[in-house]
């Protein structure tokens, strides 16, 4: 099952996405209507067919919906998660990147190889924003690269309860003078994206061979283009969530980023109007333009 949320006129609908139409389920939210489902004992297609019309409900054109031209109706973050957390150097792409920029030698290497991940808070709300929307590079870095991601949703006793595509904006210059300085890396304005759409774990297929891409375009050509498969995430999804949750009450519809295992050349940094395109195989794409935050 795939959930979509759009602004419509009269507020905030969720759709059902099937191909490519989105029927308008009305003023529901997606974690209400996954853990109904789920209390019923039914299937989500003989839940869905048993308490709606899918046949006459109203039909919008996913394509129409998933755009930055429309105020409305337009398509936002499948959910607002009360909290972003997110894994990093679960590839080992990512830790020889993380290896190569830090000035502290030795850490990366080390934390990719420990028995406790790297886990860390990513921000509120407030701070992600959705499909076609900005995100955001600081004003006080110089390189800043998307991080695409298999992006976990969050229920109850580790329960998964869909999932999405994530990008975690990060600036390298920051992160990579000194490694307390992550925060101040991962943690500004706009500096997440999340969509397009939320796909129940009965939907994504196989977590060992999803494919990730990351394409970037600037004045319409290619800037990076880069891939890589979830096989290659060296932790796995229960592992993070375990030590995610360790004495720590993450609200139910919260959401963990899995780390990224592209990493553009050193060489490469993100610039004003850029255009990030992250695709996950049996969810969709994810596009933000970007921009520079400014005094």
């Amino acid at each position: 099952m795939k959930l979509a949320r759009f602004a419509h006129e009269n507020g905030i609908h969720l759709g059902l996405v099937i191909q490519e139409n989105v029927l308008d389920l009305g003023l529901l939210d997606p974690l209400d209507l996954i853990c109904k489902i789920k209390t019923s004992e039914l299937s989500e297609y003989d839940y869905l067919n048993q308490h709606y019309d899918l046949a006459n409900l109203p039909k919008l054109n996913f394509r129409d919906l998933d755009t930055a031209e429309s105020v409305s109706p337009r398509l936002l973050m499948p959910i607002v998660p009360p909290e972003i957390w997110a894994c990093g150097v679960t590839y080992f792409r990512s830790k020889t990147a993380r290896e190569i920029e830090t000035a502290a030698k030795g850490i990366y290497d080390t934390i990719y190889d420990a028995v406790r991940p790297e886990v860390f808070f990513k921000g509120t709300p407030h701070r992600c924003v959705g499909p076609n929307d900005y995100v955001c590079i600081r004003r006080d870095s110089k390189w800043t690269v998307p991080e695409p991601e298999l992006v976990v949703i969050v229920g109850i006793d580790r329960q998964v309860l869909g999932f999405t595509i994530g990008n975690d904006m990060s600036a390298r210059d920051i992160e990579g003078e000194n490694p307390l300085y992550l925060p101040q890396a991962k943690v500004y304005d706009a500096s997440s994206s999340l969509g397009p759409v939320l796909v129940t774990p009965t939907s994504i297929g196989s977590l060992e061979n999803l494919t990730i891409n990351l394409l970037i375009t600037r004045n319409g050509s290619t800037a990076f283009q880069g891939e890589t498969k979830t096989g290659l995430m060296k932790r796995k999804i229960p592992e993070l969530l375990e030590f995610l949750t360790r004495d720590n009450p993450v609200p139910v519809g919260s959401v963990c980023m899995t780390g990224t295992g592209i990493v553009p050349p050193d060489e490469f940094a993100l610039t004003q109007d850029d255009l990030v395109e992250i695709s996950i195989d049996n969810i969709g794409v994810l596009r933000n333009p970007v921009r520079q935050l400014l005094e």
